[in-house]
């Protein structure tokens, strides 16, 4: 409370509006510091309870990418010459080795169209557009010549890539020659079954349909032929993709066709110990990540170090959480755990991982790790990834996980704590208003009342 007095003796001067706003704070303190806190801490919860999911997300991707990898085991497949083709392999490829002989391989047809500089349209032509392997769609010509001046290759172009049914199947475009705007059309998938065909039946005749009928093929619709084996001796394999996959666990995208004599390109299958110790150390950065995060939020803190407490330090629901990841990291199967290939625990919840422990492991039972790790795979989980994926799920599943289910609460909370503080200021204000009030009529009175003492001092200190 303020006040002033101008001399020794004389009734104190308040000033209402300092005094108001004084008295109605301390009216309100207590529960304004428990307000506060209680925001606050709400405030904390939501973001950690953000922190947490980010987290668990993260993680969650992390063992999908492993679990589609078909497994952490790396294998690498290699051709001799790497100028006939590129291929990859996943986990479940054995290693071996094999020879190709590729005779063809597979292209989109490309056709052109010459003669067609604004040539005339009647109202009833219509070009059929078809593939061979069933696409048809049809194409208003007459509706192409937008300005009436006869159609040119740009607007057939354009009327084909907009026409209905075509979605995407065949590309028109034009080019120039000797001053000549061409028709070029593409089909946009290899193969036979992209091979172009016209029908003009419905064109009236003139220089449109004797163009249209007139193509030339720039590039013939064809499929690959590749050969598992010398060429006509060996497995003739033929498709419209230039992307085998006969081999299982093996992707195989051939760039080159080879010359009838030529000897069979080879092709190499074999375990890549750092591909997969590549892919353990993903796996133990991702948990080490997590646990990074659990740890910051479940510390305990240290007063006397100035370390505070995590926002769930006594969470004993994160708490199992934790537990759980710990524990699916111990698993063993056939007497086998993430240990025996150099995955260790450390005393602060870490894990570290020895590659040569790894490698050594790896050299005597490679298969037994992608047994151990297992999959995430819906409907077929299993080993630690499945463990660790259904337990999370627990927790991020978005219709019925702890993290939605925090996160409902916790916004519940903040609503109510922001109905109570507009209640509490509705308080403050009414106290203010209060206190201003009666601090305005006190101030008024000892005005009154100094004026009147003024008279009297000036009444009785007169000698007559």
């Amino acid at each position: 409370m303020t006040s002033t007095s101008s001399t020794s003796g004389s009734t104190p001067k308040y000033d209402p509006d300092t005094t108001a706003k004084q008295l109605a704070t301390a009216y309100t303190a207590d529960r304004q510091t428990m307000l506060t806190n209680q925001t606050n801490a709400a405030k904390s919860a939501a973001d950690g309870l953000t922190k947490l999911q980010s987290a668990l997300t993260t993680f969650e991707s992390a063992l999908d990418g492993l679990s589609n990898k078909n497994g952490v085991l790396a294998q690498t497949a290699t051709f001799s010459n790497s100028a006939v083709g590129t291929a990859t392999a996943n986990a479940s490829a054995v290693p071996g080795s094999y020879s190709f002989f590729v005779e063809k391989l597979a292209s989109a047809n490309q056709v052109v169209y010459s003669g067609l500089t604004n040539a005339s349209v009647t109202g009833g032509d219509t070009l059929k557009v078809t593939l061979a392997g069933g696409t048809t769609f049809n194409v208003n010509l007459a509706a192409a010549d937008t300005n009436g001046d006869g159609l040119t290759a740009k607007e057939i172009a354009a009327a084909i890539n907009t026409a209905t049914g075509n979605n995407s199947t065949v590309t028109a475009s034009t080019v120039t020659v000797g001053g000549q705007s061409q028709l070029v059309l593409q089909s946009n998938a290899t193969g036979l079954d992209g091979k172009i065909t016209l029908d003009t039946s419905q064109v009236a005749s003139g220089p449109l349909k004797t163009a249209l009928d007139g193509g030339s093929e720039l590039v013939p619709a064809q499929d690959a032929v590749v050969w598992l084996g010398d060429q006509n001796t060996g497995i003739r394999l033929q498709q419209a993709s230039n992307t085998f996959k006969a081999i299982d666990g093996v992707s195989m995208t051939f760039t080159k066709a080879m010359s009838a004599g030529d000897p069979p390109v080879g092709l190499t299958i074999a375990s890549d110990t750092a591909g997969t110790a590549a892919n353990m150390q993903s796996f133990v950065d991702a948990y080490n990540a997590l646990q990074g995060v659990l740890s910051g939020l479940t510390t305990v803190g240290n007063p006397s170090k100035n370390i505070a407490a995590g926002t769930f330090a006594n969470d004993t629901g994160l708490g199992v959480l934790n537990s759980r990841m710990g524990s699916a990291i111990r698993e063993s199967l056939n007497g086998l755990s993430l240990a025996s290939y150099g995955v260790t625990a450390n005393r602060d919840g870490t894990l570290s991982l020895d590659q040569t422990q790894l490698t050594k492991k790896l050299a005597t039972d490679p298969e037994g790790l992608d047994k151990l790790l297992g999959t995430t795979t819906l409907g077929s989980q299993s080993g630690i990834l499945g463990d660790m994926n259904k337990y999370l799920e627990l927790w991020t599943n978005s219709a019925t996980g702890q993290i939605t289910q925090r996160q409902n609460s916790v916004t519940n909370l903040q609503s109510s704590l922001a109905d109570r503080q507009t209640s509490l200021d509705d308080q403050y204000n009414s106290a203010y208003n209060r206190y201003l009030q009666q601090f305005t009529q006190l101030q008024t009175l000892q005005a009154q009342m100094d004026q009147t003492t003024n008279i009297f001092d000036a009444l009785f200190s007169n000698s007559n």
